[in-house]
């Protein structure tokens, strides 16, 4: 039990820590520039234009309507970590918007600032992404999309990010709007690259004395599949059932942090496969 509570302990804090990174690169390298990439800030920072409210206050709300509307219509697959990362991101932008109250950009280049954008928020959403968590905003839009369209995931993130991106053209001019499709674009490349690409699975091998719970939440929890292996122990000839799941990016990081949690003494094996061929179910 202090095993599970230390290490939700440790998980928030990274989780806490990667957010701040995700608002450090909206402050400093987006806002400056007016830029709308592909996120809840960017609409804030074209909302602006025309509310007489902050960034920050702007993104608390749509947050905060995006959380309400996603319990009533998306309800146990909402997770509370983005609940906590789309209340404290936006908090974390006002106050860095009181600390810093006249900053006008690092590098008074915007195609480097959206450069360096890119980068910094990259870092941050990784970090999110290997503890099970996201940075809320439209990560709630794309599951309704899904749900309710049946639009896959990667194809509704880009859809309703290049629909950000072009809403600036409602407030700024064409070199900002250009620079925006530009950044979602390019963050969609760079975030595909660091969370190991969006064809790209993992086969994860487990061996646990904890299997019936791991087998339970990969079925029930993540919805997917597993096959179930009869192995023997060269050392000591124990036969043991190993759980073989074929997995893409964001179910590896439920599953990872999921085993880690339930049994820290099980034992994993990861690798990388690049094509499958099979028939889904209906």
């Amino acid at each position: 039990m202090k095993d599970k509570y230390r290490y939700y302990i440790q998980d928030m804090a990274v989780i806490t820590f990667a957010t701040f990174i995700v608002a450090v690169a909206v402050f400093f390298f987006m806002m400056p520039n007016n830029l709308a990439i592909a996120s809840i800030a960017g609409l804030a920072i074209v909302l602006q234009k025309f509310i007489p409210l902050s960034v920050a206050t702007i993104s608390l709300i749509f947050n905060i309507g995006l959380l309400i509307i996603g319990f009533i219509f998306i309800g146990k697959e909402f997770g509370g970590k983005t609940v906590y990362t789309s209340i404290i991101l936006p908090i974390f932008i006002g106050i860095l918007e009181k600390i810093f109250p006249s900053y006008n950009g690092l590098t008074n280049d915007s195609f480097l600032d959206m450069i360096c954008y890119i980068f910094v928020v990259s870092i941050g959403l990784s970090l999110l992404f290997n503890h099970n968590a996201s940075s809320g905003g439209l990560d709630i839009i794309v599951k309704l999309l899904n749900k309710y369209l049946h639009i896959d995931k990667g194809r509704a993130m880009s859809l309703a990010g290049m629909l950000v991106s072009l809403s600036a053209i409602f407030a700024y001019d064409t070199k900002t709007v250009v620079l925006s499709v530009l950044g979602t674009y390019l963050n969609g490349i760079i975030l595909d690259y660091f969370l190991f690409g969006t064809n790209i699975k993992k086969k994860v091998c487990i061996l646990s004395n904890k299997r019936e719970d791991i087998k339970k939440f990969i079925l029930e929890n993540m919805h997917s599949g597993a096959t179930l292996y009869k192995v023997v122990g060269a050392y000591n000839n124990t036969e043991q059932e190993e759980i073989v799941a074929v997995v893409n990016k964001r179910e590896y990081g439920m599953l990872m942090q999921y085993v880690r949690m339930t049994d820290p003494d099980a034992f994993l094996t990861v690798s990388t496969i690049n094509e499958i061929m099979y028939k889904p179910k209906c």
